[in-house]
Parts: structure tokens; C-alpha cells; sequence
């Protein structure tokens, strides 16, 4: 079943890789975010992205971390961003080859949009979005003592007033108190 989840979704990213930009709304109880895909960049991780929101599966999941100068004072490495996409254990597809930023020359200025990871080639549904550069994140950054960075993918070409709304929220050990709910993820 993993072989062919990690097959489909090779074949989804190459069937959008001739595409220049795609284009989702993000639509959050606070307001709407907009970001723009680059599959001829990154085609993997885009397509991997895509598989997840035309399934539906970003449907009432959240953002629900954020780093902010305030619970990153102490980190020796400090960076700014908004984390979401907790999909259902039951939606979750096979984890992703790392494109780093190396490989897609996306790298992670303000507003572009990344995958989470917790090892090289683990990325599955959880993003996150950059407040201000955080070249920490790119290949060859010092977040990451693997030195790969993250693979980014896109960015916001709208709504950073709700992304930075978002970061300034209360949390606890950088998880929101009160996680912001992601109402859908759709392609426009």
C-alpha cells in the first residue's frame, strides 16, 4: 500500500510539473491566505501538497504552532513562522523526498511556504510559513544539524496580515493556546 501511495504521488507531481504557478486559498477562521505554487521548482513537494488539498484533507485541521521572538528568545537559532496542516491519522501519505533549497532556488524569504520535517525525506502534511527571511531554514542553514534545510515551495501572494495575526496569538512552549482552525484548502 506505501509503494503504491509513494508511486502515486511521483506520478501526481509529474503530471503538474509543466505547470508554472498554482495558485490555493488557505481560508482560516481569522481570514484568507493566498500562495502561489511553484511544481517546476519543486514538483514533488508541490504535488505532494496538492494530493492532500484535493482530498480534502487539510478540511478543519489547524495552525497550531508558531515561533515568535518571544518563545525563540532562548533557542540558539531563532526563526519566525506559523505551522499548520495536523491532518487525520488516516489521511497521512507516505513521507516525501526532501527537495532542498539547493535543488529549487526557493528560498525562505518572508511569506514563502515550506514543509515540516523531522529528518531528511520525512515531510508529509504540515507546513509552515515564513514571517520575515529565515535563511536558518534553507540548505546549509544551522535549524537543521543535518544542514539540509527544508524544501519550500511557494508563497503568499495575500493575506501575511492574518499570517503574522496568527504568530502573535498566545501559546505555550510555542503551540497556540488556541489552534486557528484551517476551515479548507482549495485551488482557485
Amino acid at each position: 500500500m506505501k509503494i503504491f501511495l509513494g508511486i502515486s504521488i511521483f506520478l501526481y507531481s509529474m503530471l503538474i510539473h509543466s505547470q508554472q504557478v498554482v495558485t490555493c486559498s488557505i481560508k482560516t477562521k481569522l481570514g484568507t491566505i493566498e500562495v502561489e505554487l511553484y511544481p517546476d521548482k519543486a514538483p514533488v513537494t508541490v504535488g505532494n501538497f496538492l494530493q492532500y488539498v484535493d482530498q480534502g484533507a487539510y478540511t478543519n485541521s489547524s495552525f497550531f504552532r508558531v515561533c515568535n521572538p518571544e518563545n525563540e528568545a532562548n533557542r540558539e537559532v531563532k526563526i519566525e513562522v506559523i505551522q499548520g496542516g495536523n491532518v487525520s491519522q488516516e489521511n497521512i501519505l507516505p513521507p516525501i523526498a526532501l527537495e532542498t533549497t539547493e535543488k529549487t532556488g526557493i528560498l525562505h524569504k518572508d511569506g514563502v511556504i515550506s514543509m515540516a520535517r523531522s529528518g531528511p525525506d520525512s515531510a508529509t502534511s504540515s507546513f509552515f510559513i515564513c514571517i520575515n527571511d529565515q535563511p536558518a531554514l534553507d540548505f546549509n542553514g544551522i535549524r537543521n544539524l543535518d544542514g539540509k534545510g527544508f524544501a519550500a515551495f511557494g508563497r503568499v501572494t495575500m493575506g501575511m496580515d492574518i499570517v503574522k495575526k496568527i504568530q502573535a496569538m498566545a501559546s505555550t512552549d510555542q503551540y497556540l493556546t488556541t489552534p486557528v482552525a484551517i476551515e479548507s484548502i482549495t485551488r482557485l
